[in-house]
C-alpha cells in the first residue's frame, strides 16, 4: 500500500479560518481564532487522511516575486489584518510543539513549496493531498495529487475534493489548462489581472477549444464573440502576465528531508501547554497526557479526619491572608443535578506550605465546618475566594472589610472577558497550568492557593491602575448589597400574572387570524421564510430586501412599511404581545420560588462598562416603551403593610456629561433647573425658550441622548425621520453650542486610542481594542466605546454607590423596609407603610449625594401598591 503525505497550504488555511470564524481572544488579549480554525480543519483532514508524512508550508514575510511586473501589481494586495498577521507566528509555534514539519523558504511561495512536494512526492510513488483555500492549486491534481479545499461556514468544516477528473467535470479543462483559464478570466482573490472583457463563461469556452490561450491567441481572429477577440489582441501582455503569476513551480530548489515529515504523535506535553495558553478547553480532550506537574501540588493534602480538621482550621486563624473555597461534593450525583448535590467541603490555604481540602462526612459535618470556616474568616486581614456572593449563603461574615473577592478584581483589571475563574488567575497571575483531569481535592486546593497567593498580585495591579479605591470603597461593598437583593427577592402577584397571560393570549389569537385574513390563508408567523413569501410575493408589497435564505422581515425593514400596510402593523403588534407573553407572563412564572417571590440574580462581572446586569430572570429588560408594555410591572407587589418606594435619577447620563465635559453652557443649564431638552433646543434652533414646539423639543433629547452614546448623523437621521444632512447639521449646531462637549469627546477617542483604554470618574477602566482593528467598522465602533464609557461607566459607579449606601442606612437604622430592585438608573425599595417617609428621605439623601459633581443629581421618586403604580 503506497504511503501518503499531506501538505497544508499555511497562510491559506489561517486566512480562511480568520474569516470564516467569529474573533476569540484569549485571557492575555491574543487573537485566537485563526489558530482554532486552523487546528480543528487539521485535525478533521488528519482523522480522514490518517497519512504518514505531514508539512504545512507558509510563505516568507517578503517574497520575491515571479514576473518584474507582478510587484506592482500585487502591491495593490490589502495588508494583511492585525488580528490575523499576529497569529502567524503562533500558528508556527503550536506546529513545532506537536512536531509538525513546517517549511518557508526565502524567494519562493508556499504554492511553489507544495507544487515542487506534491511533484517530489509523487515520483516517489507516495499518495498526496494538498489542503488549500487557494484554487490556483488545482492544477496540480493528479490521478495521486489530490486537491482538499476546506471551506468554514458557522463553525464548522465543509471540504471540496479534487483529482484531475474532478477538476475536469467541474470547470470543463484540465488541471494544466486550469492555468490558461485563470489566465484569461482573472482572479481577484488571488490578485491575477486576467483579460479586461474576458470572463469566466468565454474563458472557459476558448480554453476548452484552444486548450492553452498560446494557441487561443495564434487564432485571436477566429474567437467568438468579437469583443474577446479584441480584448485577446489588445491585451496579450496581461494573458502572458497573468499565466505566468498563475503557473506554480513544480520544480523549485529548496532543501527538505521526508524524513523530517514522519507523522508520529502530535498530542504532546509541549502542545498541551500551548493550547492551555490558548485556551482551546474543548480541544484539550484530544490529548492523553498530564500537564506538568506543579510543585506547588506537594503541599496539597486532603483532610477527613476532625481532629486533624480543627488543628489546621486553629493553626489558620489569625493568618496575615487566607485563600478559600466552598465545593459541592459532584462526584456523588450525575452532571445534570450538580446543583443539588450536597456541601463537599472547603479548601483552604494560609501558607506556601499549608493548603488543605478538608471533606465533610461522618466525622467532619458540613454545619461545624461552615461555622469554623465564618469563624476564622472574622480573625485575617485579608479573607480571599472567588465569587464572594455564592458562599455567603453559608458564611456569617462579621469583618466585610476584610474579604477579597478575586473575580471582582480581576474583572476590574480585565471586563472585556466573559468569565474570571481560578485557572484563568492562576495561569495569568501565578504561571500554573492546571490539569484539567486532576482529583476533586486537587482541584479544591487550587482554587484556594490561587485565592491566598494570587490576591496580592491582583491588589498591586488595582494599585498600579488606580483602581484599588474603587475595588474596595464600590465593588466590595456591592457584593454584599447585591446578596441582600437576591436574598429578599421581590413578590409576584401569580394571580395577576396569569389573567395578564390570559389577555395576551386573545389578543395574540385575535391578531393571528387577521393577519390570515388578510394574506388569504394560514402560515407560520413566526417563520421569517414563510412571512417574507406572503408579505413580498403573495401580496406584493414593494421594499423587500431578499438575502440568501429569503427576504429579510426583521423589525427595521418591517417599521419602515408598517405606516402604508396595515397587516405588516399587525405583524409587528402581534410579535410584540407574543414576545410579553413567552419572556414575561409565561417566562416569570418559571422563576417564582415557594415563598412567591422571585430571587434573580443581579451580576457586576458582565458588562464592560461596569453596569450591573440581571439574570434568571432578566428583570432589567422589563418593558418600559409601550403601555402594553409596562402593564407587566403590576405583578410586581409589595408584602401586606408595604408599598414601594420607586426612585429614578433623573438624566444622570447626561449630568455626568456636563461636569466630565465642564461644558459652561450645558452646566447653566442644568443648574437653573429647567427642562434641560427645551434649552437645549432653544440654543439649538436658536429660538426663544417660550417658543420651542413639543417637536423641537423631541429632536433636541434625541441629540442630547444620542451624543452619549456617539450617535452618528445616519443613526440620528433614522431616529427622527430626517435626511442625514439635516442630522448631520443638528449635530454640528449642538456641538456649536455646547463646545466642551466636543472636545472632551475628541480628547476621549484620542486617550483610549494612545493608552488603549478609557476611565469613568472613579477610575474604572474600560479597554477599547476595536481602536485598532484593521476593520473600519469595528474602529467606528471603537470611537463610539470611548465616547459613551466613560459616561455610562460613572453613571454605573454612581447608581452602586447610591444602593450600597442605602441598603446600609437601611441596615443602621434597624428599618423593616428592604432594596428589592435596582434596574439601571431606579432603585425600588419594598417599604413598610410606617416607614415609608424615613425611606423616602434616606432615598433621597443618598442618591442626591452619591457623587460630587458639578451640577446637581436629582431624582424621581413615586410610590404605589404595585411597581406600576411606583414608577
Amino acid at each position: 500500500m503506497s504511503q501518503k503525505i499531506v501538505l497544508i497550504d499555511g497562510h491559506s488555511i489561517l486566512n480562511r479560518a480568520f474569516y470564516g470564524l467569529p474573533d476569540l481572544t484569549n485571557s492575555e488579549g491574543l487573537h485566537t481564532n485563526a489558530v482554532y480554525g486552523f487546528l480543528t480543519i487539521l485535525f478533521k483532514i488528519l482523522e480522514e487522511e490518517t497519512p504518514d508524512y505531514l508539512t504545512v508550508a507558509f510563505d516568507v514575510h517578503a517574497p520575491t516575486f515571479r514576473h518584474e511586473m507582478y510587484a506592482d501589481y500585487k502591491g495593490t494586495r490589502k495588508p494583511m489584518a492585525e488580528e490575523l498577521r499576529q497569529q502567524v507566528p503562533v500558528m508556527k509555534e503550536v506546529l513545532k510543539a506537536m512536531g509538525i514539519k513546517t517549511i518557508e523558504c526565502a524567494g519562493l511561495e508556499a504554492d511553489d513549496l507544495l507544487g515542487t512536494l506534491s511533484r517530489r512526492c509523487e515520483s516517489e510513488g507516495m499518495e498526496v493531498s494538498v489542503i488549500s483555500g487557494d484554487r490556483d492549486l488545482l492544477q496540480l491534481a493528479t490521478e495521486h495529487v489530490k486537491i482538499r479545499i476546506p471551506k468554514t461556514k458557522q463553525g464548522r468544516t465543509e471540504v471540496e475534493d479534487y483529482y484531475a477528473e474532478d477538476v475536469k467535470e467541474k470547470y470543463q479543462v484540465t488541471p494544466s489548462e486550469f492555468i490558461d483559464l485563470k489566465a484569461l478570466m482573472g482572479d481577484s482573490s488571488d490578485n491575477i489581472p486576467g483579460v479586461p472583457g474576458i470572463g469566466e463563461k468565454t474563458a472557459t469556452k476558448i480554453i476548452t477549444e484552444y486548450h492553452s490561450i498560446e494557441n487561443a491567441h495564434e487564432h485571436a481572429d477566429e474567437i467568438k464573440p468579437p469583443r474577446a477577440s479584441s480584448a485577446m489582441k489588445e491585451h496579450w501582455d496581461l494573458a502572458v502576465m497573468s499565466k505566468e503569476l498563475a503557473t506554480i513551480n513544480v520544480h523549485a530548489d529548496f532543501p527538505y528531508e521526508l524524513s523530517e515529515a514522519k507523522l508520529e504523535n502530535i498530542y504532546t506535553e509541549e502542545a498541551y501547554a500551548y493550547f492551555q495558553k490558548l485556551q482551546f478547553k474543548n480541544l484539550l480532550s484530544r490529548f492523553d497526557v498530564k500537564a506538568p506537574a506543579n510543585q506547588i501540588e506537594d503541599f496539597f493534602t486532603e483532610i477527613t479526619d476532625r481532629k486533624k480538621a480543627e488543628e489546621i482550621l486553629d493553626k489558620a486563624a489569625g493568618a496575615a491572608c487566607i485563600g478559600a473555597c466552598i465545593f459541592k461534593d459532584t462526584e456523588q450525583v450525575l452532571p445534570l443535578f450538580a446543583d443539588q448535590a450536597e456541601l463537599g467541603g472547603i479548601g483552604i490555604s494560609f501558607s506556601p506550605e499549608d493548603t488543605y481540602c478538608i471533606r465533610t462526612g461522618e466525622k467532619i459535618s458540613a454545619s461545624w465546618l461552615l461555622e469554623q470556616l465564618s469563624r476564622i474568616a472574622g480573625t485575617t486581614s485579608r479573607f480571599s475566594v472567588f465569587d464572594l456572593k455564592a458562599d455567603l449563603p453559608y458564611l456569617q461574615i462579621k469583618k466585610e472589610e476584610n474579604c477579597f473577592d478575586m473575580a471582582v478584581a480581576a474583572y476590574l483589571l480585565d471586563p472585556l472577558k466573559s468569565h474570571y475563574d481560578y485557572e484563568d488567575v492562576a495561569r495569568e497571575h501565578l504561571g500554573l497550568m492546571i490539569e484539567d483531569k486532576s482529583e476533586l481535592y486537587i482541584k479544591v486546593c487550587y482554587e484556594a492557593y490561587t485565592a491566598r497567593e494570587a490576591s496580592d498580585i491582583l491588589m498591586k495591579r488595582l494599585e498600579e491602575a488606580q483602581m484599588d479605591r474603587l475595588f474596595m470603597e464600590i465593588e466590595m461593598p456591592l457584593v454584599f448589597t447585591l446578596f441582600d437583593m437576591e436574598q429578599n427577592g421581590v413578590k409576584i402577584n401569580s394571580g395577576a400574572l396569569k389573567e395578564y397571560g390570559d389577555q395576551l393570549a386573545v389578543h395574540i389569537s385575535m391578531l393571528e387570524q387577521e393577519i390570515y385574513d388578510a394574506a388569504g390563508e394560514t402560515f407560520n408567523i413566526n417563520s421569517p421564510k414563510q412571512l417574507g413569501v406572503i408579505l413580498f410575493e403573495k401580496l406584493k408589497i414593494p421594499g423587500g430586501k431578499k438575502t440568501k435564505t429569503g427576504y429579510s422581515t426583521a423589525a427595521d425593514v418591517l417599521e419602515k412599511l408598517a405606516p402604508d400596510y396595515p397587516v405588516i402593523a399587525k405583524v409587528l403588534e402581534y410579535r410584540q404581545y407574543a414576545k410579553l407573553k413567552s419572556t414575561y407572563a409565561d417566562g416569570l412564572a418559571n422563576f417564582i420560588a415557594d415563598d412567591g417571590r422571585i430571587h434573580g440574580k443581579f451580576n457586576q462581572t458582565i458588562t464592560a462598562t461596569g453596569r450591573i446586569s440581571s439574570t434568571e430572570p432578566n428583570l432589567q429588560n422589563i418593558p418600559v416603551r409601550t403601555e402594553l408594555g409596562r402593564m407587566i410591572r403590576k405583578v410586581f407587589v409589595p408584602e401586606d403593610g408595604c408599598v414601594f418606594v420607586d426612585a429614578d435619577y433623573s438624566q444622570i447620563e447626561l449630568r455626568v456629561l456636563a461636569h466630565c465635559s465642564g461644558d459652561a453652557h450645558l452646566i447653566e443649564a442644568y443648574r437653573e433647573a429647567k427642562d434641560i431638552h427645551r434649552i437645549t433646543a432653544s440654543q439649538v434652533f436658536h429660538i426663544p425658550f417660550e417658543e420651542v414646539t413639543d417637536q423641537q423639543r423631541r429632536n433636541a433629547k434625541a441629540v442630547n441622548f444620542g451624543i452619549v452614546y456617539g450617535i452618528s448623523s445616519f443613526g440620528l437621521s433614522q431616529d427622527l425621520s430626517i435626511t442625514r444632512k439635516e442630522a448631520a447639521k443638528y449635530i454640528d449646531d449642538y456641538f456649536h453650542t455646547y463646545p466642551g462637549i466636543k472636545t472632551f469627546l475628541d480628547d476621549a477617542v484620542t486617550h483610549a486610542k494612545e493608552q488603549g483604554y478609557v476611565v469613568t470618574l472613579f477610575g474604572r477602566r474600560r479597554p477599547v481594542p476595536e481602536l485598532s482593528s484593521s476593520n473600519f467598522m469595528q474602529r467606528s465602533f471603537g470611537e463610539r466605546v470611548a465616547m459613551n464609557s466613560p459616561i455610562q461607566g460613572t453613571a454605573a459607579d454612581i447608581i452602586k454607590i447610591a444602593m450600597t449606601s442605602v441598603n446600609h442606612r437601611l441596615k443602621e437604622e434597624k428599618l423593616d423596609s428592604r432594596l428589592v430592585l435596582q434596574v439601571h438608573d431606579e432603585l425600588l425599595i419594598e417599604a413598610r407603610k410606617t416607614e415609608v417617609e424615613q425611606v423616602e428621605k434616606i432615598l433621597r439623601e443618598e442618591m442626591e449625594h452619591a457623587a460630587s459633581l458639578d451640577v446637581p443629581l436629582e431624582i424621581d421618586m413615586h410610590t404605589g401598591d404595585n411597581w406600576y403604580e411606583a414608577k
